[in-house]
């Protein structure tokens, strides 16, 4: 589905929906349902509705409802109808989104059809007609990095939910996790000590996500190494002023030091999330504003909590006093 999960809360190569309606039409509003019945997991009723809105007059779905609607189907069980709204999608409507196609767990029990392959293809052919004029040779590359960064973070709410967060399955995943972190590690700086750091208009927006994800779960050595190198990327444009901000709030935390951004968001034993420690949290929603991001609680809400500051100054005495 496209949606932000808490594991994406901080990634941007998800670019937001793009309608073909007026917010408060009938269409919208029948989408809007849609996309609730998904979160609330009534999956059939949540295909259902999206039918009902491309039925209505003028309004046979833009590329991101008809991809949203494959994902309620392939939950409701329906492969068919599943694979329907996804070939509308590629072939009628554009749709590009290659990564997102291949990491987005929802997608899973259809990709052993016969009938993926086509679409991949279809998608992946698409992409490259909106890339054009780029360096094919590093996106082909940094499609799979991304893909390989991303795939099994995905899969890791989904294993912690059904075996337990340390748990057999959720151990060896993360230990795949980190295999194929200093893998993309070697891929990534490599080709930046060769090129710098690329910006989409050289690599694509999800070629240059693939930059900064990788240093971001990289080691701290490449990460202090990188951090100066992103630092001028953002000043020529060839990086996001958000995705910087996450890598110095990971770097101060790993150095000793408080973040800046309230990016980094810590996890007790029961499973409660909480903001790291943070420098002058009550102007917090000012940096994060200068650097593109949403204000901090829209961000926590993501993770299953509301953003307390008085809360937060508690949670910070009570572990300076143990």
């Amino acid at each position: 589905m496209r949606y932000t999960n808490k594991l994406i809360a901080a990634i941007f190569f998800l670019l937001p929906c793009t309608g073909l309606a007026q917010e408060n039409s009938p269409y919208k509003k029948a989408t809007k349902h849609a996309f609730e019945y998904y979160e609330q997991k009534e999956y059939l009723r949540s295909a259902k509705e999206y039918s009902r809105a491309f039925a209505m007059p003028n309004n046979t779905g833009d590329a991101t409802d008809r991809y949203n609607a494959a994902c309620s189907w392939v939950l409701a069980g329906n492969k068919d109808s599943a694979y329907h709204h996804l070939y509308i999608a590629a072939r009628e409507l554009g749709y590009d989104e290659y990564i997102h196609l291949n990491i987005d767990t929802d997608l899973e029990a259809i990709r052993s059809d016969k009938r993926w392959s086509a679409l991949n293809d279809l998608v992946k052919a698409n992409k490259a007609k909106k890339e054009k004029g780029t360096n094919k040779e590093l996106i082909a590359i940094l499609d799979s990095v991304l893909i390989l960064d991303q795939k099994d973070r995905r899969r890791s709410d989904i294993l912690v939910e059904k075996y337990g967060r340390n748990s057999k399955e959720a151990v060896e995943l993360w230990q795949r996790v980190n295999l194929l972190d200093s893998l993309n590690v070697i891929t990534v700086t490599q080709i930046i000590d060769k090129y710098g750091w690329l910006g989409p208009e050289q690599i694509g927006f999800p070629g240059n996500q693939a930059l900064f994800l990788v240093i971001q779960h990289a080691d701290i050595k490449t990460q202090m190494k990188y951090l100066p190198v992103m630092k001028e990327a953002v000043q020529k444009g060839n990086a996001r002023p958000s995705s910087l901000a996450l890598l110095e709030d990971r770097t101060s935390l790993r150095n000793g030091g408080k973040q800046i951004y309230g990016s980094q968001i810590g996890q007790d034993a029961d499973g409660t999330h909480y903001v790291l420690p943070l420098e002058d949290p009550e102007n917090v929603d000012k940096r994060r504003e200068s650097v593109g991001l949403g204000p901090l609680n829209e961000y926590t809400q993501h993770w299953g909590f509301n953003w307390d500051i008085e809360a937060y100054k508690k949670r910070i005495s009570e572990s300076k006093n143990k």
